[in-house]
C-alpha cells in the first residue's frame, strides 16, 4: 500500500513570509527607526509652518488663528527693491562655489589615492578633512585675523612686498572670492571621503590593464579612476544643484558687515534680517519657499537631464 505525504507549496511558504515583513526583518526597521524618527520630527512635522506665507501671522493668535492673505506676501516680496539684488547675489555665489568648489574634493580624491604611503595619506587625509568640524563662526574668526589690515599676516606680507593694505573683508572685489576659498578649505577634506571610497571600490585589474597597455598614472586616471567614480559624482551633482540657492548662510552671517551688502546679501541673511529685525515672519516664510520651490524644481530638472544622458539619476 502507497502512502502519501503532505508537501508544502514553496509558494505558499513565501507568500507567507512575505506577507509580514515587518516581523521577517525587524531588526533591520529598528536600526532604520532613529533616521526616521528623526526626518519625521525635523523634515515633515516643520512642514506645516509654510502656511505662515499665506497668512498674517501674529505672534499671540499663532499659526492656526491668523488671518489669510492670500499671495499678499509673494507680490510685496517681488515688489520689493533687494530681491533682485539678494537672488543674483545668491546665484553667483552658489555658482562660484559650485564651479570652483565642486570638483575640488575629486581633485582631493585623486591625489590622496596616488600616495604611495599609507602612513602620509592618513596624515594628509586627516589634516584636510579636520577642518570641516571646526564651526563657521571659528573659521570666520580665523580669515578675519589672517585678512586684517593692521594685523593679519597676509597684509603683513603685503607690506614687506612694498605695497599698500588690502582691506578684503570690506572690498567687494575680494569678499566673494574669500567665500568660495574659505568654503574650498573648510568642506574639501570633507567631500573627498565619498569619492575615496568610490575609487577604492574599483577593480585593480582595470589599473593593472591601463598599466601593461603603457597608460601612465594621468591617463589611468583620465580612463580608469574617473569613469569609475562617474555615477558618484553625477548623484552629487544632482544634490549639489538641488541646493543651489544655498548660498551658505553661517558662512556669509559671520564674515560679510554692511560695506558689501551689495555683493554678500543672500536670500538667507535677508530673511535673518527682514525676519528677527521688522518682525515680518509671513514676508520670509514666502522667500524661504519661493527658494525651496525654485531648488525642487532644478533638482527634478537636472535628475531628468541626466537620465537623457544615460546616467543613473537620484530617483
Amino acid at each position: 500500500m502507497r502512502t502519501t505525504t503532505a508537501r508544502t507549496n514553496p509558494r505558499s511558504r513565501a507568500a507567507g513570509k512575505r506577507k509580514w515583513p515587518l516581523l521577517a526583518y525587524w531588526d533591520l526597521y529598528l536600526m532604520a527607526l532613529p533616521a526616521l524618527l528623526f526626518l519625521l520630527i525635523f523634515k515633515y512635522v516643520p512642514m506645516y509652518g509654510v502656511i505662515i506665507a499665506f497668512k498674517d501671522y501674529n505672534l499671540i493668535q499663532g499659526v492656526m488663528n491668523s488671518p489669510w492673505v492670500g499671495l499678499q506676501h509673494f507680490r510685496e516680496l517681488f515688489m520689493f527693491d533687494e530681491f533682485p539684488q539678494v537672488v543674483r547675489n545668491t546665484l553667483i555665489i552658489s555658482m562660484i562655489k559650485l564651479i570652483f568648489g565642486f570638483p575640488a574634493p575629486i581633485v582631493l580624491a585623486l591625489l590622496l589615492n596616488e600616495l604611495i604611503l599609507p602612513r602620509f595619506k592618513r596624515i594628509v587625509q586627516t589634516v584636510t578633512y579636520v577642518p570641516h568640524f571646526i564651526s563657521w563662526v571659528v573659521v570666520g574668526g580665523i580669515v578675519i585675523d589672517l585678512l586684517s589690515p593692521n594685523t593679519g599676516i597676509v597684509n603683513k606680507v603685503i607690506q614687506a612686498l612694498g605695497f599698500q593694505p588690502v582691506f578684503f573683508m570690506s572690498d567687494e572685489r575680494w569678499f566673494r572670492w574669500i567665500l568660495v576659498f574659505s568654503d574650498i578649505w573648510k568642506e574639501a577634506g570633507w567631500g573627498a571621503i565619498v569619492y575615496l571610497a568610490a575609487l577604492l571600490g574599483i577593480n585593480d585589474e582595470l589599473f593593472q590593464a591601463a598599466t601593461v597597455d603603457g597608460a601612465g598614472r594621468l591617463r589611468q586616471i583620465w580612463h580608469v579612476s574617473l569613469p569609475g567614480i562617474r555615477s558618484t559624482i553625477v548623484i552629487l551633482l544632482l544634490l549639489r544643484i538641488g541646493h543651489v540657492f544655498d548660498a551658505g548662510f553661517e558662512q556669509v552671517l559671520v564674515m560679510y558687515n554692511p560695506t558689501v551688502y551689495q555683493v554678500a546679501d543672500i536670500i538667507d541673511t535677508y530673511v535673518f534680517r527682514v525676519g528677527l529685525g521688522q518682525m515680518q515672519f509671513g514676508l520670509t516664510t514666502a522667500a524661504g519657499l519661493f527658494k525651496s520651490a525654485i531648488g525642487c524644481v532644478l533638482l527634478v530638472a537636472a535628475n531628468w537631464l541626466a537620465r537623457k544622458m544615460g546616467e543613473d539619476g537620484i530617483f
